[in-house]
């Protein structure tokens, strides 16, 4: 199964995104038939640490883990994260483009928080992408289905964006189901405050 651990920004934080979306070129291209491959409300959030795939028996363990890390997030008396969704930019060039939407706020905290889980996922031997983390919502992967100029427009309209504080109160692990319309089921979530 294909794991990754998230934070998901409240219904609040949502609808203001999703004003601002309705604005890009990206999602009135989406509106006129063009697959742009908006992401879906209901898929919007920050990834704390990708796993990838891992055996099904190997699952339990990751939940594991993310308790531990959870827990000594508690213990050092961490709080909540506070972060925004702020600023925009784009990952890879030509098919490969996706859109997204930065993080913003406490960033050192949520490092920190990044870090522990990774850590617990090591101690584990539990597989995890180890790149830089570079916190981020995606907004659509629009390939080149979208001409590089109105996707750097939507990237420049997106760079003054700013929309309402949130406290990370929990992360959970999901569990990725790809295709042309992926969805994502929650396996466990850990309390952080």
């Amino acid at each position: 199964m294909r794991l990754f651990v998230a934070a998901y920004p409240p219904p609040g934080v949502c609808d203001d995104l999703a004003r601002r979306l309705d604005g890009l070129r990206v999602t009135a291209a989406a509106q006129r038939g063009i697959n742009t491959r908006l992401a879906r409300r209901e898929t919007w959030h920050v990834t704390l640490a990708f796993l990838g795939e891992v055996a099904d028996e190997r699952a339990p363990a990751a939940s594991e883990a993310l308790q531990r890390a959870a827990d000594g997030w508690r213990a050092a008396g961490s709080g909540a994260p506070q972060l925004c969704l702020a600023g925009g930019g784009r990952f890879g060039r030509g098919r490969f483009t996706v859109l997204w939407v930065g993080v913003d706020g406490d960033r050192d905290a949520v490092q920190r928080l990044s870090k522990q889980v990774r850590r617990e996922f090591k101690r584990d031997r539990l597989p995890y992408d180890d790149r830089p983390f570079n916190p981020h919502l995606t907004v659509a992967r629009p390939g080149d289905k979208l001409a590089a100029a109105e996707v750097a427009a939507d990237r420049e309209d997106l760079a003054g964006y700013r929309g309402p504080q949130w406290p990370v109160e929990r992360m959970a692990l999901m569990r990725s189901h790809l295709g042309p319309q992926p969805w994502y089921e929650q396996v466990s979530a850990f309390p952080l405050a």
